[in-house]
């Protein structure tokens, strides 16, 4: 795509900014930001106890 026709070309080859206020977070962390959670604790335990309960009632 021609540079001067493309949306961000005056911003595209820039260094990626780095705070002086802020130090970068490890890797782990930021993993972490992306790993599924539970919304609510203990839910899904719940759920499977209920389950659990209804099959021993229908055997």
């Amino acid at each position: 795509m021609d540079k001067e026709k493309h949306p961000y070309a005056d911003i595209i080859d820039l260094p990626r900014p780095v705070s002086r206020k802020h130090p970068p977070l490890p890797l782990i962390k930021r993993a972490a930001q992306f790993r599924p959670f539970e919304a609510v604790r203990g839910h899904k335990e719940a759920i499977l106890k209920v389950i659990e309960e209804n099959e021993k009632k229908y055997e």
